[in-house]
């Protein structure tokens, strides 16, 4: 099948032969983002981004990558008119805000759940620029997975013999399955890939069982296989991610 613009990026994350493609599309378009937001391209100087982040915020995880992405300015740029609307909001919030009463059922459990600011905290910390932008990639590269699976069988043999995907993204493919795989082909969809990740999955578990076995004085001068890099592999196979990836910099 001939590659579409569209599907050369899924191809590339399978030719990559990683331990997950869907872990190699998130990095780059994440780092993609990372050079959006902050880059020399000075993104955060434009307005309507800026209105962008200060409506959505970022998330814990994306606040530490851009603080180690190292933009000093930038990073300040984006804080700056964050807060500028963060105390409006809030202000707005505590102005109409009044205690409710607490029933004897919630002192006992010592948690109310309808704490208007309580939930409002909720609601702010429920977006995040980047990863709600990644998600609207990432929903077409769960689409671009299901249509060469249908009709590129070059692609199909490719992760038959590749080594799988990382849980969840797996979980993803299981869960994307439900709409995008016809009732009559969901019985040798689910046969292979199903196949495709415990063959991988074990692979995975031996490898790490070699590398615990080679802290054995008596497998110490054994060959290491394919265990001196398990625990990363390891991990990245069960929660998705790179572990061992060193820090995204700004490419100054």
């Amino acid at each position: 099948m001939k590659e579409k613009l569209y599907t050369i990026p899924l191809n590339d994350a399978v030719n990559a032969n990683d331990e997950c493609p869907f872990c190699f599309i998130e990095r780059n378009v994440e780092q993609d983002l990372l050079d959006f937001a902050l880059g020399s391209c000075a993104s955060y100087m434009e307005s309507d981004v800026r209105e962008d982040t200060d409506k959505a915020g970022f998330c814990r995880a994306h606040m530490k990558k851009m603080f180690d992405y190292g933009n000093t300015l930038g990073n300040g740029w984006i804080l700056k008119t964050y807060y500028k609307r963060l105390l409006k909001e809030m202000e707005g919030e505590f102005k109409q805000f009044k205690p409710g009463k607490t029933s004897m059922m919630d002192r006992f459990k010592k948690t109310v759940q309808n704490n208007a600011i309580g939930q409002w905290v909720v609601e702010k910390e429920s977006t995040c620029y980047i990863c709600d932008r990644f998600k609207k990639d990432y929903d077409r590269y769960i689409d671009t997975f299901f249509y060469l699976m249908k009709n590129d069988p070059a692609f199909v043999e490719k992760i038959k013999n590749g080594k799988g995907f990382c849980l969840h993204h797996f979980g993803d493919i299981c869960s994307g399955a439900d709409t995008r795989v016809a009732d009559k082909e969901k019985e040798a969809f689910y046969e292979l890939i199903f196949d495709v990740m415990l063959k991988n999955m074990q692979r995975m578990s031996e490898d790490v069982d070699w590398l615990v076995e080679k802290f054995d004085y008596r497998y110490k001068d054994a060959d290491w296989k394919n265990s001196k890099d398990a625990v990363q592999r390891g991990m990245q196979k069960i929660r998705g991610g790179y572990p061992a990836d060193p820090v995204y910099k700004m490419n100054k």
